[in-house]
């Protein structure tokens, strides 16, 4: 969902800003620093909306409580202004203790030895993953070591507005639908002054779910090459995408980037748009606004359940230029494990991955929140194993795909010399990170 976003908005609170230190890897766990009740000072850093702001403050004044040798100093962002300004940080040497991660960025911060080997902390128990599954902890390894601690679970979906459906005379589609029933469904709600779509589609993450679809990956095994054999996928991609564009089932590239995409903005919510896609911990800032039940819906098909994937929703990560990494290990522990913490984050950052949190917190889910809790049970029995972490340079093209589908859009590019361009540019990027 996040689009363009203008200023960072950070907060430095809570107390003082711990000192920076060196990169050096650690080979075992140091002792934590507030053991024999030293003042401890940490910092932590995420992005998301208010929401999620706000009950991240709450649960680290928890764990103060709990903790009261610990101070910990929070900076926050939205998406795209986040990683603007953790790269400056990171090549300084200046990065906050904790680290909320992204899986396009893991492999990236993990490959230039700016985080830390979280599996010494998971075997002396500074990290309890006794309730935590075997493949929910793979979800953060980069080269067979935990580079970072999956944060919670999330699937792709579309969310959309029944009410607003019957309105222009749509039936809410079967779980099995296909792009031609997304397109249908576009010229109906187009001919009564609606869109598709919430929001535009973030190609990095909607073009990989259409090539699983086809049994294809965006890159190769081994992260040295595009993955998908010719260009056929990326030219039927973008032909229908760029069909739904110019029939204005979707919104206009200059409205879009003034989106900051923020859950009030979401065109669902304003009565604009059928349906929003994204991941499924995005519905509930959206649901928990609208006015009407929304409901979650898988992607279209065919074949999607090759397509649909359990994805860690988010990670936390400790960075190696900590020098409280064991007290940053316990705090991620604390956030995964403790019930009280959890019943305030209720799900935000993905459905838990402690199956014990998992248990405490359904009693206590509203609507919505079950919602995504069953979406994700569904999911499970309806999907396939996740690619690999994207390679080093997967960021870089993320932004080349981006631009590309603009110029296509904007009519600058064919569809077909967009996808020969796409192909050169972006095995030039992973063929430099190779070497």
């Amino acid at each position: 969902m996040p689009k363009a976003i203008p200023m960072l908005v950070a907060a430095a609170m809570l107390l003082t800003t711990a000192a920076c230190s060196s990169g050096a890897a650690d080979t075992a766990p140091a002792s934590a620093g507030g053991a024999d009740g030293e003042p401890v000072k940490l910092r932590i850093a995420w992005w998301g909306g208010q929401a999620r702001h706000d009950y991240t403050l709450k649960v680290i004044e928890l764990y103060q409580q709990k903790n009261p040798n610990v101070k910990i100093e929070a900076e926050y962002a939205t998406f795209d202004d986040y990683w603007k300004k953790l790269a400056p940080q990171a090549a300084a040497n200046q990065l906050p203790d904790i680290v909320q991660m992204d899986i396009s960025y893991l492999s990236q911060y993990a490959g230039r030895g700016q985080l830390a080997d979280l599996t010494p902390y998971t075997k002396d128990g500074t990290m309890d993953v006794s309730s935590i599954s075997p493949n929910s902890l793979t979800g953060g390894e980069v080269g067979g070591k935990i580079m970072a601690m999956n944060l919670g679970v999330n699937a792709l979906m579309t969310m959309y507005d029944p009410e607003l459906m019957k309105k222009v005379g749509v039936t809410p589609p079967p779980k099995d639908w296909t792009w031609d029933d997304f397109t249908a469904i576009g010229e109906k709600a187009k001919a009564s002054g609606k869109m598709i779509g919430g929001f535009a589609f973030r190609h990095d993450v909607f073009f990989p779910y259409y090539l699983r679809t086809l049994g294809q990956t965006m890159f190769s095994e081994d992260g040295s090459q595009i993955g998908y054999a010719d260009d056929k996928p990326f030219i039927d991609y973008f032909r229908m995408y760029q069909k739904w564009y110019d029939a204005g089932y979707l919104l206009p590239l200059d409205k879009e980037a003034q989106k900051k995409g923020t859950a009030e903005e979401d065109e669902v919510l304003l009565g604009n748009a059928l349906w929003t896609n994204g991941w499924s911990n995005q519905y509930l800032a959206v649901a928990n606004l609208s006015k009407s039940p929304l409901e979650l819906h898988p992607l279209p098909g065919p074949n999607g359940n090759k397509g649909l994937f359990l994805k860690p929703s988010m990670y936390f990560a400790v960075t190696n230029s900590s020098k409280q990494k064991a007290e940053a290990a316990k705090f991620i522990s604390f956030f995964v494990n403790d019930v009280e913490a959890n019943k305030l984050i209720k799900g935000d950052r993905g459905v838990p991955v402690s199956s014990k949190v998992k248990e405490a917190l359904k009693p206590l889910l509203t609507p919505n929140e079950a919602k995504i809790f069953d979406y994700i049970a569904w999911a499970e029995n309806n999907s396939s194993p996740m690619d690999p972490p994207s390679p080093v340079g997967a960021v870089e093209i993320e932004k080349l795909l981006r631009d590309t589908s603009e110029q296509v859009l904007y009519k600058k590019l064919t569809v077909e010399a967009a996808a020969a361009k796409f192909r050169k540019e972006a095995n030039a990027i992973l063929a430099k990170n190779k070497k």
